[in-house]
């Protein structure tokens, strides 16, 4: 009994196995990990008119991808500096055309103060973000936001220089 069961589990493997799936067109940049998290069907278009499309989906993610997907903060603040606005620009630009995608801005702080304090001032940076994209005419169904505090470091380390790379706001399709 033991031998057909296992002779059962083994035909099922072989068979889920030789399955073929089919990749599904992104329409949103990759985020930093490479995950897209939004996906369409239909992108291929007929004639000139879905060349042009595609051509204009290109350049949007080459301005996304030459701006960044981060924005960085002072030290325990969550106003934008000057030299985020290409940043969000480049993103409410993509996001306003394209209002099918939605966004989650992740918030994200060095691992000074406590951990609740942290976790509200990640927010606080999520939110500042969001309030620039709304301002720049994005749909605010489009947009969510979370706090990960401390939790989440881009960089380790108790210096300056990592803590600067960890005070930031991240924009995941």
């Amino acid at each position: 009994m033991r031998n057909v069961s296992i002779a059962i589990l083994l035909a099922g493997v072989v068979m889920l196995a030789g399955c073929k799936s089919t990749p599904v067109a992104s329409t949103a940049p990759a985020d930093s990990t490479g995950s897209t998290g939004a996906t369409t069907s239909g992108m291929q278009g007929a004639g000139t008119q879905g060349s042009q499309q595609l051509s204009a989906e290109e350049l949007a993610k080459k301005e996304l991808a030459s701006v960044g997907f981060v924005v960085y903060f002072d030290y325990d603040s969550s106003d934008l500096k000057p030299e985020s606005n290409a940043v969000v620009t480049a993103h409410a630009k993509y996001l306003s055309s394209n209002g099918g995608l939605k966004v989650r801005l992740e918030g994200n702080t060095d691992e000074r103060g406590t951990r609740e304090y942290n976790i509200a001032l990640g927010e606080r940076r999520a939110q500042a973000v969001k309030r620039a994209l709304l301002l720049q005419g994005v749909n605010e169904a489009q947009i969510t936001t979370l706090s990960y505090g401390e939790e989440r470091p881009a960089v380790q380390g108790s210096d300056e220089a990592a803590y600067a790379k960890n005070r930031r706001v991240e924009f995941g399709y």
